[in-house]
């Protein structure tokens, strides 16, 4: 798998520099789902990751979180490849995605998978705002939340940790990664990184400094390979001693949604 495209926040704006104007008369549309979506998402899911993939084609583009390019291998690079990593996520369990942005993997687990718990966490407003909505639009406001903060900042909120499992795509390298998100993994729990090509080489370089983070020995699995060509890199890390002391500037903010709901630890 190449390296996984980055967030983007280009979009049209307006006088008041949030953003504004049609999308494009000629950007492209998502297409109609693959054969292996079906299967991937199960038919009663699959409609609404088709609802989701209208939004990200229409809103989120509008709006800068994906580039145009990506319209049109929405479901191949993006949301298939994100549904594909609930293979390594337990049955019920509570699932804190990292830097969510337009809502890969987060959203799309808590699409493909009903039984899961999603906390969704992004600082940028103009995210959260997409995420409130979209959760709201796909009928998911009694499972998911979506909180506006960075991970570092997120460690007051949940000192022994927030989730057994804990997501990220395309944040940052693996080192740096390590040591935002295992004090949010909850001991025993595993943090899963969406990685590209550099996976190994992240892997040989950063696997110190994963492990004076907390972590085990980084393991890479691949994802989806009945589906997919090639299959979806993870790095898996489990949290298997204790992280160094607590950081952050701020405590995080939960997005309004209609339906105020306190922050708390939720296990699997």
């Amino acid at each position: 798998m190449t390296d996984l495209p980055e967030q983007t926040d280009r979009a049209a704006t307006g006088p008041d520099g949030n953003p504004s104007g049609p999308v494009p008369s000629g950007a492209a549309t998502p297409g109609p789902p693959p054969d292996s979506a079906r299967e991937v998402f199960g038919a009663e899911q699959l409609r609404l990751a088709v609802r989701y993939a209208g939004l990200l084609a229409s809103e989120g583009l509008l709006r800068g979180l994906i580039g145009p390019r990506e319209v049109p291998r929405l479901w191949e690079r993006h949301l298939l490849n994100c549904a594909v990593v609930g293979e390594l996520v337990p049955d019920g369990a509570t699932v804190l995605d990292v830097g969510s942005g337009a809502g890969l993997p987060g959203l799309v687990l808590a699409v493909a998978r009903p039984d899961l718990t999603v906390i969704l966490v992004e600082p940028l407003a103009r995210r959260t705002a997409f995420l409130a909505e979209a959760v709201s639009l796909l009928g998911l406001t009694d499972r998911v939340e979506v909180l506006r903060g960075r991970a570092e900042e997120l460690r007051r909120d949940f000192p022994d940790g927030a989730a057994p499992v804990v997501t990220a795509r395309a944040v940052a390298p693996l080192d740096r990664l390590a040591g935002w998100c295992l004090p949010l993994v909850e001991p025993g729990g595993r943090l899963l990184a969406m990685k590209g090509d550099s996976a190994g080489a992240e892997i040989t370089e950063h696997r110190a400094a994963v492990i004076r983070s907390g972590g085990g020995d980084p393991v890479l699995r691949r994802c989806g390979e009945r589906w997919l060509d090639p299959p979806t890199t993870v790095v898996e890390i489990e949290r298997t001693g204790p992280v160094p002391g607590a950081g952050g500037r701020r405590r995080s903010e939960r997005v309004d949604r209609g339906r105020p709901r306190s922050t708390r630890r939720t296990r699997g």
